[in-house]
């Protein structure tokens, strides 16, 4: 089976360019499941049922959160109307899953959300939480798990390839909205320590740049906006699990507004 998955879908101008190129790329790479990132979504900050519902219309499949799952409380009602999940170690009194489960081509698939440490939200241990998760999934006899992991510290999602690489298929960082440049297959898992956003390509992380150069030179904060005019970027990574749940191929794409795709390959490390 193949996979798409987005990092953190800012605003407007990401919803454009998911519409106009989605159906391109889901019929180019032959993909057959995708996920996205749904926590800037609406004007950069949670997310609306109105965008929820555009966005599910482009051929995305289910939508994974973050620290800003909750920032548009409507979203209280939408976990039990639509495919979404939320970080799993928010605490348990939270609504929402941070666990989806389907069937994919015959097999049972399971997509974790788990928030990071540092600078985030109080949550439960992300590194406990999820290998615990991951063994009770292994014991039901789940062998195709996705993590996004929400976090922004790189180290917090390297060291989390190293607990689970063996016992999941991938884990796929999000939340900085800078891409890394370290995909990789680690011993049958695919990894990237950040996915990158998709939206306005030419601000500050998917923002207008004023405010944040402002906050920079003078210490005064202003409210993030996301421009209504921007060039943009769909960032994505694409991988191909067999039948075990182990990953044997994958890249990165980048799609810059209505031009030619970029493509990067993984490298393949063994421990």
């Amino acid at each position: 089976m193949t996979i798409g998955f987005m990092g953190d879908i800012v605003g407007k101008p990401a919803r454009e360019i998911i519409s106009s190129r989605l159906n391109e790329l889901k019929e180019k790479f032959d993909i057959d499941f995708i996920i996205g990132n749904y926590e800037n979504a609406s004007h950069g900050f949670g997310l609306t049922e109105k965008n929820a519902i555009e966005l599910f219309g482009t051929g995305i499949d289910m939508m994974s959160g973050g620290n800003h799952s909750f920032d548009k409380k409507e979203i209280i009602g939408m976990f039990d109307k639509y495919p979404l999940i939320r970080p799993l170690n928010y605490p348990k009194a939270m609504p929402g899953k941070g666990i989806f489960k389907t069937t994919l081509l015959g097999h049972d698939i399971a997509v974790i959300n788990i928030m990071g440490h540092y600078t985030m939200p109080m949550a439960d241990n992300p590194f406990i939480t999820a290998n615990d998760v991951v063994d009770e999934l292994i014991n039901e006899g789940v062998k195709h798990i996705i993590i996004d992991i929400h976090a922004e510290a790189s180290s917090e999602k390297q060291a989390l390839l190293h607990i689970l690489k063996d016992k999941v298929s991938a884990i796929l960082g999000t939340h900085t909205h800078v891409g890394s440049d370290d995909l990789q297959i680690f011993d049958g898992c695919c990894f990237i320590t950040d996915v990158g956003l998709t939206g306005c390509r030419d601000g500050v992380i998917g923002m207008d740049k004023k405010a944040p150069i402002k906050r920079f030179l003078t210490g005064v904060g202003e409210y993030f906006d996301v421009p209504t005019d921007c060039k943009a970027i769909l960032q994505m990574i694409i991988f191909t699990l067999d039948e075990n749940g182990r990953c044997s191929e994958a890249k990165k794409i980048k799609c810059y507004d209505a031009e030619d795709i970029v493509i990067t390959h993984s490298r393949v490390e063994l421990s």
